[in-house]
């Protein structure tokens, strides 16, 4: 029997040609599906994606780890994490798509970094805040087309419903000390995001940010409990665990994609990093 070839590349989904301003949003009806790719297969997207769940449950694969939403429930899935629906039962709901540019740095770090995922909607008015603000965007971009001022509303709408989820998230209220610190690893966090590829010695991102190596590496691992040098070294894996699972690349061309010209080196610090070689890692998670 032959066996069905995986791409070559993780496939990756552009915001929606209906998005209006940069903003799509739907309701979820379990059996009205109204998804334009599959969600069932493993896909990325480079846009944000905050689904609200009413009722209802989903299994959902985000980068290597299952998580069941138990409703009412918040999920946020960010731009480049490789996911894929596993199943769901009586799901309801909406989802909201958007460009990553309508959200500042310290809202897309709290939600790329310390939103918790899933996040339980305990409280009746938290439910209800969500709810009317999912419903307000529907409505706004629906019922008004595409005119400037329903696009700026519905953007004013999307930074309320971003912000009160991110209120009632354990990841505010912090001291001034913290903020400051908090600062410096937002902006290294953006750098690697940006340059993990090519910036793989702790001070390329010093320099970026104009602070010294020792500073920098304190004030990350204070917040994380990691060094400068270790999160380098995970963005880079983490990249290549989703090519080994989701592609044919070579490991060569693998290690290359994540930044290691060298494959023995590439392979050695994968080993080291994850305790299989990167060919066992693909033979045991396809398996």
């Amino acid at each position: 029997m032959a066996v069905k070839r995986r791409k070559e590349i993780i496939e990756e989904h552009e915001l929606t040609p209906n998005a209006r301003g940069g903003v799509a949003i739907m309701s979820i009806n379990s059996g009205n599906s109204e998804e334009e790719h599959d969600v069932y297969a493993p896909h990325r997207d480079n846009h944000f994606l905050l689904m609200f769940a009413t009722s209802g449950s989903l299994r959902i694969n985000i980068d290597f780890e299952e998580k069941l939403v138990t409703a009412p429930a918040i999920l946020s899935i960010s731009p480049g994490q490789v996911h894929h629906i596993i199943e769901h039962a009586e799901l309801k709901g909406w989802s909201v798509s958007f460009d990553p540019a309508l959200m500042n740095e310290e809202l897309r770090y709290l939600y790329e970094q310390s939103l918790p995922c899933p996040l339980p909607v305990n409280e009746a008015i938290l439910f209800w805040q969500i709810e009317s603000l999912m419903v307000l965007i529907h409505q706004t971009l629906l019922h008004h087309d595409a005119s400037r001022l329903a696009i700026s509303t519905s953007h004013n709408l999307l930074s309320a419903l971003l912000n009160i989820v991110a209120i009632n998230s354990s990841a505010t209220g912090q001291s001034g000390k913290e903020k400051r610190g908090r600062i410096i690893e937002q902006n290294f966090n953006r750098l690697l995001r940006d340059h993990y590829r090519n910036w793989k010695q702790p001070s390329q991102y010093a320099a970026e940010l104009a602070v010294s190596v020792s500073h920098l590496n304190d004030t990350v691992k204070s917040i994380t409990g990691k060094p400068v040098s270790l999160h380098i070294q995970q963005r880079s894996i983490l990249e290549s665990k989703r090519l080994l699972y989701f592609s044919n690349l070579s490991i060569k061309e693998i290690g290359y994609e994540a930044g290691y010209d060298d494959p023995v080196y590439f392979s050695k610090l994968f080993r080291k990093t994850t305790g299989y070689t990167p060919l066992a890692f693909r033979n045991k998670f396809r398996d």
